[in-house]
């Protein structure tokens, strides 16, 4: 679709952003000055469990599992028994997104619309405010075990960002190669460590991120967020365990008990260990005897990675991450809280996951910053089955600092060429084109003449409705 009007009013469009996003922030304010009180006495916990780069048609329960060559029974379980999202999306790349679940806004807002690429300046801007420090006030005990990529210096770590206790790696496995370089060597490389630390003290190095830690680091961080979940019961606290797993970004190296597992090769061994580290969480759960007032979130940062030997699948949609097709934005979504959140349930309802912020801090009584725009919305009365409609109908599609789409209901308005080499930027189109993402789910066709053209108010509204 040719939606029609001269480049000057497009080039307009996308120059608004700023005046955009604060009409957003207007509503939000609006929305996050409700109260926020827990919909039961108790303070539930919440193991929200983050994968990386995992696509939308890896798991079993996705169209993947054995035609991936690696059933995933215990994710695909965990989703019969809460709610799963078809259209949950996040942003394109890992940085962004992770600053986005951490803050409810827009990672353009942070500081933090890009990767850092080799170890260079990092980190999420200080004043912002992160969820774990929003629940540590609301009484939880916060730990982060695995990938943090918001920041690899003192006073941008974890622990000085809300979170009582970390373990993990400051930013990005593909660094795990470079221990294994001659030439970074001889360069006098900095290479990345894994890294503890508590709240109050300086995080200290503990082994260099190699590619034998790589393959030994998420069966480790399972191990310590169940010790956390266990002291943190034992403490009669409330828990938020943020679980950023390592796997199945490149290389996607199995842990040496699952390699050869399946039969397939590393991508395949490695997401059964997904799958077996996931159903060690939720037994751990279950043995401690809070299951019924446990929170379990499962998601991903974005979509597949595309680098040979390593690729993912998007599944249905096409594109990897680092895009603003499908395939980028589009991830898996599980929760699971029995009772209060339906079993079973499976909606195409739009949601992004800026909206878990202001989520998961009014199911768990806690506030939400009223002195900054907050771009989520809170999605408790959909994700608990009061109402089959999400908050949210569209949302704008940042890759890096551009303004590449905007998604509003089944529609894509797209003012960027479709991007083949996924660190280089694509062009920008004279024209925007538009997809209609139910007829054409891979984006492949866009409309020709005007006869859709109407999507253009829609999508703008986008910006300052996002209802």
């Amino acid at each position: 679709m040719q939606l029609g009007g001269p480049v000057k009013t497009l080039d307009s469009f996308a120059k608004a952003v700023a005046l955009a996003l604060v009409a957003v922030a207007l509503l939000a304010d609006a929305a996050s000055a409700q109260s926020t009180t827990p919909v039961s006495g108790k303070k539930p916990n919440i193991a929200f469990i983050l994968m990386d780069n995992l696509g939308y048609g890896e798991l079993g329960i996705y169209g993947g599992g054995v035609t991936r060559g690696a059933p995933t029974p215990r994710i695909d379980r965990l989703a019969a028994e809460g709610t799963r999202l078809t259209n949950f999306n996040v942003e394109a790349q890992c940085t962004p997104s992770r600053s986005a679940i951490m803050t409810g806004r827009f990672a353009i807002r942070s500081g933090t619309d890009s990767v850092p690429i080799g170890g260079g300046f990092d980190g999420l801007t200080r004043w912002e405010m992160t969820i774990a420090q929003a629940l540590s006030a609301a009484g939880y005990a916060t730990g982060a075990f695995g990938k943090w990529h918001l920041g690899s210096v003192q006073g941008r770590l974890p622990n000085d960002r809300g979170f009582d206790e970390w373990y993990g790696i400051p930013r990005t496995t593909d660094e795990a190669f470079w221990a294994s370089e001659p030439q970074a060597k001889a360069a006098d490389t900095p290479l990345e460590y894994i890294m503890e630390g508590r709240r109050g003290e300086k995080s200290r190095d503990v082994a260099v991120y190699d590619l034998n830690q790589r393959r030994l680091m998420d069966e480790e961080l399972t191990r310590r967020a169940i010790d956390f979940m266990k002291r943190s019961v034992t403490s009669g606290k409330p828990f938020f365990a943020f679980i950023p797993y390592t796997q199945v970004h490149f290389p996607a190296l199995p842990n040496p008990k699952f390699a050869g597992r399946t039969g397939y090769g590393d991508v395949p061994d490695a997401l059964t260990e997904m799958d077996a580290n996931v159903g060690n969480i939720l037994d751990a759960i279950d043995a401690l005897g809070i299951r019924d007032n446990t929170i379990v979130v499962f998601t991903s940062d974005n979509g597949p990675e595309p680098v040979w030997p390593w690729q993912g699948s998007s599944g249905p949609w096409r594109g990897y991450y680092f895009t603003h097709m499908e395939g980028s934005l589009r991830v898996p979504f599980i929760i699971r809280w029995p009772g209060p959140v339906p079993a079973g349930r499976v909606s195409n309802e739009i949601v992004h996951e800026v909206d878990i912020f202001p989520t998961l801090a009014d199911m768990a009584g806690a506030e939400v910053p009223k002195d900054r725009a907050i771009d989520g919305v809170d999605e408790t009365d959909f994700l608990l089955g009061k109402t089959e409609k999400s908050n949210r109908e569209g949302f704008p599609v940042f890759v890096a600092d551009r303004l590449e789409a905007v998604k509003w209901r089944n529609w894509k308005v797209v003012f960027y060429d479709e991007q083949r080499d996924w660190w280089t930027p694509p062009a920008k189109l004279g024209v925007p084109k538009g997809y209609d993402l139910i007829t054409d789910p891979k984006e492949e066709h866009p409309e020709t003449g005007l006869r859709n053209s109407w999507v253009a108010t829609p999508a703008r509204q986008a910006w300052t409705n996002t209802r």
